[in-house]
């Protein structure tokens, strides 16, 4: 008989950074890559509001894998659908560390920014629902919010929170149906959202990141 078990173990995860921690810093951004991405490649992006008061941190998903056969080209996800609860679990726990080692050493009023792209979007929503961290902004890039969750709840912790959905519209994953199911789960589930479209597809375009860090920072 085929019995199915599980254990805990320590994982060596990798996480890249912009800019020093310190006292100093004013903004702190999390953000989480797509399915397929290594963290590596995707801060480079976010190098266009780097500056001596943001530090930006890039999580790398715990799992790895040859995305063309079985050599060449690398790339990680947050998740499967096999043991996904496990993996939720794991993913959060290790973001938590990440934002509890960090957030301590940064200015007291510094300004917490979380981003998610694609994949990385439910993985921010998963970990925000699981471990509640204090963050002042969500961005949601190309990436939906999970409809499985029930967020009615808690009002209270996402009151003083500001979240962000910014997608291309030439974005082959979200067709209009998506889009119009996703408006109808975030009025359903009476959270505010600001929604920002942009000329593109499926990718983090730097001007529009330029753009929204921009009109954040001075909100």
């Amino acid at each position: 008989m085929i019995e199915s078990h599980s254990i805990s173990i320590t994982k060596t995860a990798h996480y890249y950074t912009l800019g020093t921690p310190g006292k100093h810093i004013r903004t702190c951004w999390i953000a989480c890559h797509g399915y397929g991405q290594l963290a590596q490649h995707f801060i480079r992006k976010f190098d266009v509001i780097a500056n001596e008061e943001t530090l930006i941190i890039a999580p790398e998903a715990l799992s790895r894998f040859y995305t063309e056969g079985l050599t060449g080209k690398v790339g990680a996800s947050w998740m499967t659908k096999e043991n996904r609860l496990d993996e939720i679990a794991d993913y959060s726990n290790y973001l938590s560390t990440i934002y509890n080692q960090f957030i301590p050493q940064l200015s007291d009023n510094v300004q917490i920014i979380l981003l998610g792209f694609s994949q990385g979007c439910a993985t921010q929503v998963r970990w925000v629902m699981q471990a509640f961290p204090n963050f002042h902004h969500l961005i949601l890039w190309a990436g939906l919010v999970p409809e499985d969750l029930d967020y009615l709840p808690h009002q209270d912790y996402f009151a003083d929170k500001k979240l962000h959905f910014v997608y291309g519209v030439n974005d082959p994953f979200l067709t209009q149906e998506r889009l119009q199911q996703h408006q109808q789960l975030i009025n359903n589930q009476q959270l505010n959202v600001e929604i920002t479209p942009f000329d593109g597809e499926h990718t983090v375009v730097r001007e529009v990141l330029q753009n929204l860090a921009v009109k954040i920072q001075s909100s």
